[in-house]
């Protein structure tokens, strides 16, 4: 077994490469602008779900996505996050480090609920999505949907979203949020 710890050459270069994008942007869902006013993954923005309002962060970078709500013990009860795709997919979330029990919701891009799933603490199995266009996923507290009557149908905010991406420092047209 391979130390986790150790970075090949060619992982270097892909930091290096990284880092020189990161300086100079790419132009392709990279931060907007990096002033001041940006904020961060650790942000937490209102977004109304079917009319009821959560706390939620806004995943978009592949890094914020792959982490996730991982190792987060402490998750308020109207806390989420959202995870922002630039075009519609088939979506597959697990639970691999992630001690809280979440439910999550596969939304399309005009903002509705097309299927909702429970996800159970530490469970690495995969939950995919039956359809191929979503392009945003919503992680709750588990019960979080059920309690607050939300169902396959609902609507989210999209603009309180496209705020939240821009926010962000990104631009919510590169990800078709209007």
């Amino acid at each position: 077994m391979q130390n986790a710890n150790l970075v090949s050459p060619r992982g270097w270069a892909a930091c290096v490469l990284a880092a020189a994008l990161a300086v100079t942007g790419c132009g392709s869902g990279t931060p907007a602008s990096a002033d001041e006013g940006t904020k961060g993954i650790e942000a937490h923005f209102t977004v109304a779900v079917d009319g009821h309002p959560a706390s939620i962060q806004v995943a978009i970078l592949p890094s914020e996505q792959e982490r996730g709500l991982m190792q987060r013990p402490d998750l308020g009860k109207d806390e989420g996050m959202i995870f922002i795709n630039a075009a519609p997919q088939r979506l597959s979330f697990w639970m691999r480090n992630t001690p809280e029990p979440l439910d999550v919701a596969y939304i399309d891009a005009d903002g509705v609920v097309v299927e909702l799933y429970p996800l159970l603490p530490l469970d690495e199995r995969p939950v995919n999505s039956h359809s191929s266009r979503l392009k945003f996923a919503l992680e709750m507290p588990s019960g979080w949907f059920a309690a607050n009557g939300v169902r396959s149908g609902a609507r989210i905010d999209m603009a309180a979203v496209a705020a939240a991406v821009k926010a962000r420092g990104f631009e919510p047209e590169k990800f078709g949020i209007r």
